[in-house]
């Protein structure tokens, strides 16, 4: 314990006793165990500066070693309703619950200061301890034991899906290819055919351009004729 500078905070308190310095000294009493100096310090001081948080928390905390749970758990609630992620309030509302063996609310308020610190291997050591006393104690009380527990997820899962049974794929009925013509004969005078309809068409082509042709000029010269 380091007395001289708790010596060193009660002569400034003493000398003004309006001073914040007040919360400091308390805090540094809780520290060293002198919890009923720091209570009546936190207490002196909290009359001039009520809303001094960090004094109502040494203040709660001290109430909580005296055993005075009643007193520490009003003072420690009035910081969450002003702070509420003041960490230092979760953990000690959080001793309260355990002390009185309120284990779930406990583990509760555990978890909280456990997002707000995730890093503290303390609290998760406590997290963890809790959680294995709370969660079986959870199971026993709902009158379900594990093995209970899967055979009611077991009833409670949805019936698979009908498949249809199989059915083999069928082969396409094989077509028999076209056989082709052994008479040469034939093709040649296909042949012939489209050769002669091909011509034809190419003849009355051209007569009908030659047709076309006349009765074009015969118009110009009409419209020359006009103008003439």
């Amino acid at each position: 314990m380091d007395n001289s500078r708790i010596e060193d905070l009660r002569r400034r308190v003493q000398k003004d006793p309006a001073s914040i310095a007040f919360a400091q000294l308390a805090e540094e009493c809780r520290r060293a165990g002198e919890h009923q100096e720091a209570i009546e310090t936190c207490r002196a001081g909290l009359e001039i500066h009520p809303g001094y948080l960090s004094a109502r928390v040494t203040l709660g905390r001290s109430l909580v070693e005296l055993g005075q749970l009643d007193e520490a758990k009003s003072e420690l609630s009035r910081v969450l309703d002003s702070a509420p992620d003041n960490l230092a309030a979760i953990r000690g509302l959080a001793e309260i619950h355990f002390r009185r063996g309120e284990i779930p609310e406990a583990l509760a308020q555990y978890r909280k200061a456990l997002v707000l610190a995730p890093n503290d291997p303390d609290l998760e050591e406590t997290v963890t301890d809790l959680s294995k006393q709370v969660e079986p104690a959870a199971a026993e009380s709902s009158g379900l034991t594990m093995a209970h527990m899967q055979e009611e997820l077991q009833r409670q899962a949805p019936a698979p899906a009908t498949i249809a049974p199989f059915e083999p794929v069928r082969e396409p009925v094989p077509v028999p290819p076209i056989e082709e013509s052994a008479d040469a004969s034939t093709w040649a005078a296909d042949a012939q055919v489209g050769d002669m309809l091909t011509s034809a068409v190419d003849d009355r082509t051209t007569r009908m351009v030659a047709a076309l042709e006349q009765w074009l000029d015969a118009i110009h010269v009409t419209r020359a004729d006009r103008h003439a």
